[in-house]
């Protein structure tokens, strides 16, 4: 730990000159002193450049030069006048003072004039020893005020308290302007404007509302931006300034954002995003920036627990002896039913290293070879397809690569909530110019949002990707379209021509599928048109791909569309899935499918196994195990009895909840390792406290397969890493596991991982983060994938036969049901629930369209139930036309919904991720919560209170 960095704005890089090694030079004189910096850079950065300090209130690196506060003024030999720095570009031969008495006179003015509308109150302000109004104040040498108070403008303007978050104070503005060009360039949002002109100038949200009621969406960037105590953190308002930071990774999305945690003490006070922060450039959403106070939350447990039966009441006992009831309960277990009787689910939300220790605990501890992720339920036909298409199971690019993009096609992925720091990137590129196509059922935001309007939204009926992606296939085959030169030197050519008379049969034509996919024929031919001849394509894709029953199919057409088009091996193209949870792709590099190493290696492969026998020092099985459906069937059957979780709710994650319920009583020991008593503890028979990322070190491995570094920045509240309780109970199992620190977990990773061949902590604190592979060949990572060629030599392209889903609307069930989720909520809840992100969304809805509402009669707000061949379940009404007639749409952050009570156990033909994306339903209005959601309230609300006395006692 160290200092808090100061926060150096400076001024912006010159636009264009990002990257660019060949930009033409320029010698100037600053302040006596020669200087050569590229052409087009400002005045300001320059001087920064070499060494030379101006003054300045409005300019940040975050945003485009204003100019607005007249701080940063300089004289220039020959030109009359006193410039800002921060708008005017170098020039050859430019002479320039930046200290002058005239300098000095006209910057202690303008700070006079500053100062003489702000309140006087600065010893008590809560920005004070962080505000650059006071910092400026004293670097231009302003020690007294000449002008009186009266009249002044913004003094008597009400404090704005309603964000949960943060506060406005307008006394305290500038208007510097810097929130709202943070809000428009950085976040796209545009939510905050400048009212009226002159002395009555003020920042204000949406059409004068309060912060809350306005279309801000929390992500923190005009927080970040403002110089003065105006918009501040209330956590600083309470702890007080934070006096060191640590540097490290969002355990939310798959972006991988870093922030900068601040701490006073071994207290958090803020986390800040940290600007050279790879993933995300200094930028935030609500979810990473504020939504980190579930770890000291009230509900987190924080010691063990264990009871002989789920319907018994838990007992808090020590480590030692919950490490040694479970220990002793597996093996019993594996005596009693044999080996196979046992497994393991990894975590997507804990670091690879604590991933890599699971897996290594199942096959080398328990001996077998049952263990999986919860990226079976989201992205394995990602791994599947992209694997069969170009031999790596992820996405192509960095997420620098959006912004060489000139058509982006989006399929089944909301940005803007799922994976919003990236979304607002992606608005940005928008905004300059790139067109934008949205295959998806929901009109979701990126379909028409402030200053971005796609192209073209083909609303396809859910469950029709392959049929669609087949049809623009088809345009792009029968209308002369296909790169032939890429194609000719990066796929086998016999395997193209059969592919390409496959998808140029008639029945793939738009025309034929507009029948069934409800996707317009002329739409879909002008964006198939605009994918293949717009310039760089990139496509970005989602759940919405992958949790179909031809999910796998889809991913491999969508690789097809890439490929055909030479849309891959450089900037600005690509194939790219959105990963949903922060560490969901390190989870599947770390091996945590059953029939798959460490590196996507089969566990069939004799050398493979060979490396990790010989390092492990255990024979390894080398047929596959079971997949957490084939576990939870065995479990029903009788023949699986023993099941450790770390860091997973697939009660309330997984589909068919009854199935997974069913599964999970009938085994004899479960173990939950996690932060709170989460769904699946309801049948547990051990809890384990799980640790934060805020308590752990490690990394995480984003969607773009950035490797990040996770630092502990406090000391585990339950008293152990998960990789250290991990480690607890393989050595109670009689598997020693020794490692003093996630740094020798990474090293054997390395060791045995081709892809992560030169990965160490050092090199991570050297560059920051890299991108796999890491190795020999790549030795600082690799941003861009298949460059020159594809990592299984040519690559193959698949015929994608529509095949429609067994899950059929009829008359009892005339609704197609499709889910995801929202900005303020993650996953499943537990963390943010817990947070006062539930200001923005206190329970799940179900968005209906007018039509279906009206035919119900069903009204807005009204309870409804929802009904499938599955379950049934009740929720309230959202009426919209965001969704289609014969569409409607929920999402799963609440436990009280249980969605998944509804989803069947449909399937992806190849990997088993289930479909949560179509599921037949019925609505009909309801009169309120079913008996089954109250008694799930009841038993919720009793085992608290039995935790409560239990604890007493």
């Amino acid at each position: 730990m160290g200092l808090v960095p100061e926060i150096d704005y400076g001024t912006p890089h010159p636009r264009g000159l990002k990257g660019d090694t060949d930009a033409k030079m320029v010698t100037l004189t600053i302040d006596g002193e020669t200087v050569t910096v590229a052409e087009g850079t400002s005045i300001m950065r320059a001087a920064m450049d070499s060494g030379v300090t101006i003054p300045k209130l409005c300019a940040t690196d975050m945003l485009d030069a204003f100019g607005s506060c007249r701080l940063c003024l300089v004289e220039i030999q020959g030109r009359a006048g006193t410039p800002a720095s921060c708008t005017t570009p170098v020039a050859p031969g430019m002479v320039v003072s930046t200290q002058t008495d005239r300098l000095k006179r006209l910057r202690k003015g303008v700070m006079e004039l500053y100062i003489s509308d702000h309140p006087l109150d600065c010893l008590t302000c809560a920005a004070n020893g962080d505000c650059e109004l006071q910092d400026m104040a004293g670097a231009v040498g302003l020690r007294e005020v000449r002008y009186g108070m009266e009249g002044a403008n913004h003094l008597g303007q009400a404090k704005d308290t309603s964000n949960p978050y943060f506060t406005f104070d307008p006394s305290k503005c500038i208007v510097c302007s810097r929130c709202v060009r943070a809000c428009q360039e950085v976040q796209g949002t545009f939510a905050l404007t400048i009212q009226d002109r002159g002395f009555e100038s003020k920042v204000s949200a949406g059409m004068d509302e309060d912060f809350m009621d306005s279309e801000c969406v929390s992500c923190g960037a005009c927080v970040q931006a403002c110089p003065t105590a105006t918009l501040m953190e209330k956590s600083v308002i309470e702890i007080g300034q934070p006096e060191h930071s640590v540097v490290t990774t969002c355990a939310y999305c798959g972006v991988g954002c870093s922030f900068k945690a601040e701490m006073r003490g071994t207290e958090l006070v803020r986390m800040v995003p940290y600007k050279d922060g790879a993933a995300n450039r200094g930028h935030s959403c609500v979810k990473g920036r504020f939504a980190w106070g579930y770890a000291t939350h009230r509900e987190r447990i924080l010691k063990p627990m264990i009871r002989a039966k789920i319907t018994d009441p838990w007992r808090e006992v020590s480590w030692e002896e919950a490490i040694s009831h479970t220990a002793s309960e597996f093996k019993r277990i594996q005596e009693k039913y044999g080996r196979m009787s046992v497994g393991g689910i990894t975590s997507s939300r804990c670091t690879n290293e604590e991933t890599y220790l699971v897996q290594k605990l199942v096959r080398a501890g328990f001996n077998n070879n049952n263990v999986d992720t919860c990226a079976r339920v989201c992205h394995s036909p990602t791994g599947y397809g992209l694997g069969t298409a170009y031999g790596t199971s992820a996405g192509t690019q960095d997420f620098d690569s959006v912004e060489d993009t000139d058509v982006v096609m989006v399929v089944g992925a909301n940005p803007t909530d799922g994976h919003p720091v990236f979304g607002s990137r992606l608005k940005k590129r928008l905004r300059q110019g790139a067109k934008l196509i949205v295959v998806d059922p929901r009109r979701i935001d990126l379909v028409k949002t402030p200053h971005v309007e796609a192209a073209y939204h083909l609303p396809l009926l859910p469950g029709t990707n392959v049929a669609v992606m087949t049809a623009i296939a088809h345009v792009i085959v029968t209308e002369g379209l296909v790169n032939e030169a890429f194609v000719r030197e990066r796929c086998d050519w016999d395997e193209f021509q059969d592919w390409a008379a496959f998808v140029a049969e008639e029945r793939h034509s738009p025309e034929a599928v507009e029948v069934y996919t409800g996707v317009p024929a002329a739409d879909l031919r002008a964006a198939a048109r605009l994918y293949a001849t717009g310039g760089n394509a990139a496509i970005y894709y989602g759940l919405g791909v992958t949790e179909h029953s031809q999910g796998s199919t889809t991913v491999m057409a969508i690789a097809n569309l890439a490929m055909v088009t030479g849309n891959l091996g450089r900037r600005g193209v690509g194939v790219n899935p959105l990963r949903g949870q922060n560490n969901v792709q390190g989870s599947c590099d770390m091996g945590s499918f059953p029939h798959e190493l460490p590196g996507y290696r089969h566990v069939g492969d004799e050398a493979t196994r060979a490396i990790f026998e010989d390092m492990w020092g255990v024979t390894l099985e080398k047929e596959p195990g079971l997949r957490i459906p084939n576990m939870l069937d065995a479990a029903v059957d009788g023949s699986f009895k023993g099941l450790y979780v770390q860091g997973e709710d697939i009660v309330q994650s997984d589909p068919d909840t009854h199935h997974v319920t069913h599964g999970l009583e009938s085994m004899e020991c479960v173990v939950v390792q996690d932060l709170f008593l989460n769904e699946t503890a309801n049948y547990a028979h051990v809890f384990l406290p799980g640790s934060t990322f805020l308590e752990k070190d490690g990394t995480f491995t984003n969607a773009e397969r950035r490797i990040n570094r996770v630092r502990r920045v406090m000391p585990p509240r339950n008293g152990y890493a998960d990789w250290e309780i991990t480690q607890l109970l393989s050595n109670a199992l009689g598997y020693p596991m020794n490692y003093g620190h996630p740094s020798e977990i990474m090293a054997e990773i390395a060791a045995t991982t081709p892809g992560f061949r030169n990965v160490t902590y050092q090199l991570l604190e050297e560059k920051g983060s890299v991108q796999w592979p890491c190795n020999d060949q790549a030795p600082d990572g690799t941003p861009i994938m298949h460059i020159g060629g594809f990592a299984r030599g040519k690559g193959k392209l698949v015929l994608t036969e529509y095949i429609p889903t067994d899950e059929r609307t009829g008359p009892r069930f005339p609704l197609l049901l499709t889910t995801g989720r929202i900005l303020s909520q993650y996953n499943v809840g537990a963390q943010t629930r817990r947070t006062a992100n539930s200001e923005w969304h206190k329970e799940d809805r179900l968005e209906m369209h007018p039509h279906d509402a009206e035919n119900r009669g069903v009204r807005d707000g009204d309870w409804v139930k929802l009904q499938s061949r599955a379950g049934e379940t009740t929720l309230r009404a959202l009426i919209t036309d965001r969704v289609s007639p014969g569409v409607v749409y929920t999402t799963f952050h609440h436990p009280m919904t249980q969605a998944n009570v509804i989803t069947t156990d449909y399937s992806d033909w190849a990997t088993n991720c289930p479909e949560y994306k179509v599921t037949a339903v019925q609505i009909s209005p309801s009169n309120g919560p079913s008996d089954w959601q109250e008694k799930y309230k009841s038993h919720s609300d009793l085992s608290r209170r039995i935790i409560s006395v239990d604890a007493a006692e």
